[in-house]
């Protein structure tokens, strides 16, 4: 992160602000190309390895302008709506230069992910956006887990939980490859969702899973629990856990609701008296054997 700091304090004003709205365009100038000529994208404009290796360099550029799945206006509007948002949700809490980086490093990943197919079949296969726009949704789906979309435009869901169905579904995809030995069509995807695993991977908090970590909690359970312990008395025939116990006497705030409890900050250790005791005790003082 602080190399994508170092690069953003350098190449930060080269950001395109609003990107997401441009990218909206090409996505309508996509529909319209569809519209027109459905034949088109795929003859000129989709990424085809083996014809940008015959000079039609530009296809590593034209294939994000993809025509939409939905060819009817409303739908299409509702989606391209939800990119923008999620899109533009995204610029907001990263900036625009690092939005740009995450965009434009998704494109580059979809490329790789459509040599390493051709290196292996000798084909290109057909990606275009789909992972992209899963990525983006990832990212946003990890940055804003508790927005609330309405499946169905009637069932209210956390994205979260979309996020994880949309996983599922990607390690399905990978699961499958490997079964009927497409090793490369499974690495294919995973690289094609690189720039969300890299973000993902990348700002973990990995203290929270490390031994150190493991055993502070252990500890911290076992200092709980002996403490309660401590203060369990028997009371109408039932253990119950006290929120306080006089060192002295034992009595507790079960035994008089108008007992009030102090800590003494003279003894050595946490140690709790009732006011009758509060002045009279004798003060635990730890011993050295006690501290070694």
């Amino acid at each position: 992160m602080n190399f994508i700091n170092k690069l953003n304090r350098k190449y930060g004003r080269y950001a395109i602000s609003n990107l997401m709205f441009y990218i909206i365009l090409l996505y309508a100038a996509g529909f319209l190309i569809n519209m027109i000529n459905p034949a088109f994208y795929q003859t000129y404009l989709m990424l085809d390895i083996n014809k940008v290796l015959h000079g039609q360099i530009w296809r590593i550029v034209t294939f994000i302008i993809q025509p939409t799945s939905n060819t009817n206006i409303l739908f299409l509007a509702i989606e391209l709506y939800l990119y923008y948002m999620i899109g533009n949700a995204l610029e907001n809490a990263w900036g625009a230069f690092r939005f740009n980086l995450y965009y434009i490093s998704g494109i580059l990943f979809n490329i790789l992910a459509v040599i390493i197919v051709y290196i292996f079949t000798g084909h290109s296969i057909f990606l275009g956006l789909t992972y992209i726009n899963r990525s983006m949704f990832f990212a946003f789906a990890a940055l804003y887990p508790n927005v609330q979309f309405l499946l169905f435009f009637v069932i209210p869901v956390k994205v979260k939980y979309l996020g994880y169905i949309y996983g599922v579904y990607v390690l399905y995809e990978v699961f499958t490859a490997v079964m009927v030995k497409q090793y490369y069509v499974g690495v294919a995807i995973l690289v094609a969702l690189g720039n969300f695993l890299i973000y993902f991977l990348s700002t973990r908090n990995y203290k929270k899973i490390s031994p150190n970590e493991y055993k502070r909690k252990a500890n911290y359970k076992r200092q709980v629990k002996s403490a309660r312990g401590s203060n369990i008395v028997e009371f109408n025939g039932k253990k119950t856990i006290t929120r306080h116990k006089c060192a002295v006497c034992g009595r507790t705030e079960l035994d008089d609701e108008n007992l009030e409890f102090r800590f003494c900050s003279k003894c050595d250790g946490n140690y709790e008296y009732c006011t009758d005791h509060l002045f009279t005790h004798e003060h635990v003082r730890k011993t050295p054997n006690d501290q070694s």
